[in-house]
């Protein structure tokens, strides 16, 4: 018998709606815990949200978005962080596209960071994949120059997509030697990542930067 999914947060409730945002703006948002909110740090996908919480416990000055589809990875984060010391992250439920979209102004992001997108292996269904030209154009828009955007997969039909899109953005560089690489020195493993290493997956990340256009 399946456990009953709990809808209490047991505190501070750091959920927010595209709505919210637009109506509100970032600083409303996040006020009082983090004074100047902008350039924001941005998870597409969080999971488990373990990678998102080690982020925002690094920097505690800056203000964190986690983005997530799943309306129970969600509850279950916002459960989690309402019960810690995590009063600068803010959680949006919801498709990374329009929260893009919708909820980030042009050159307000700090960091953008993308782990272990869902590939979608089959080729007919290549089109439903996040990582394409005209959505990472948007990422691109709303980095402030040398912004980061950070991308890992596991899968290796993906990677060759991924790296061509970004070697194909005129507003991203590089910030490697090489076009991608297979191991990040000091990088939080998350648990997915865990069960891709135990399998022997192909690790694949990505660093590109927006160009500084000045």
């Amino acid at each position: 018998m399946a456990r009953k999914l709990k809808l209490d947060i047991p505190g501070p409730d750091r959920r927010v709606s595209v709505e919210e945002v637009r109506e509100k703006g970032w600083k409303a948002v996040f006020a009082p815990d983090v004074a100047r909110p902008t350039p924001l740090v941005v998870e597409l996908g969080f999971g488990r949200g373990e990678f998102l919480r080690h982020l925002a416990a690094e920097a505690p000055g800056d203000a964190h978005v986690g983005v997530e589809v799943s309306f129970k990875r969600v509850l279950k984060m916002a459960r989690r962080i309402a019960r810690g010391e995590e009063a600068n992250i803010r959680l949006i439920c919801g498709g990374a596209e329009r929260a893009i979209r919708e909820a980030l102004e042009p050159a307000s992001v700090g960091a953008f960071w993308i782990n272990f997108p869902d590939p979608w292996p089959k080729k007919r269904h290549h089109k439903n994949r996040l990582l394409q030209p005209p959505f990472i154009t948007q990422l691109a828009h709303r980095l402030i120059p040398g912004g980061r955007l950070e991308i890992a997969t596991d899968h290796v039909d993906y990677a060759e997509a991924i790296d061509a899109v970004l070697d194909g953005e005129p507003l991203l560089e590089n910030t490697q030697d090489v076009p991608f690489r297979t191991e990040v020195p000091g990088r939080l493993h998350t648990a997915y990542e865990l069960q891709w290493r135990a399998e022997g997956r192909p690790l694949h990340f990505w660093s590109y930067r927006r160009k500084d256009e000045s």
